[in-house]
């Protein structure tokens, strides 16, 4: 599972979708013919926005696992090496 905290699961879900429209923008300025410019920006912000949906992810793992150190043992909790080479894969 993903996080228990329904608030920071909807954040989350919110900058994904964020993410998805600016995708969206990408292909079309693509189809368009648009300016390099125009689409290496447009990428950027969706690389930006898929970054910080990622490090929210991590973030509020590390909350949890910090609430409750012993969750990360279980089936779906993550350990803090888990957390540490999910975290450096974004970085």
């Amino acid at each position: 599972m993903l996080t228990t905290d329904s608030d920071a699961q909807r954040r989350i879900a919110n900058r994904l979708r964020r993410a998805r429209g600016q995708l969206n923008a990408v292909i079309e300025a693509v189809e368009e013919g648009r300016s390099c410019r125009d689409v290496v920006t447009q990428l950027a912000a969706v690389s930006a926005a898929l970054d910080r949906a990622g490090f929210a992810v991590i973030s509020t793992a590390m909350k949890e696992c910090l609430a409750d150190p012993d969750a990360g043992s279980g089936e779906d909790g993550l350990t803090t090496e888990e957390l540490e080479k999910l975290f450096l894969t974004l970085a």
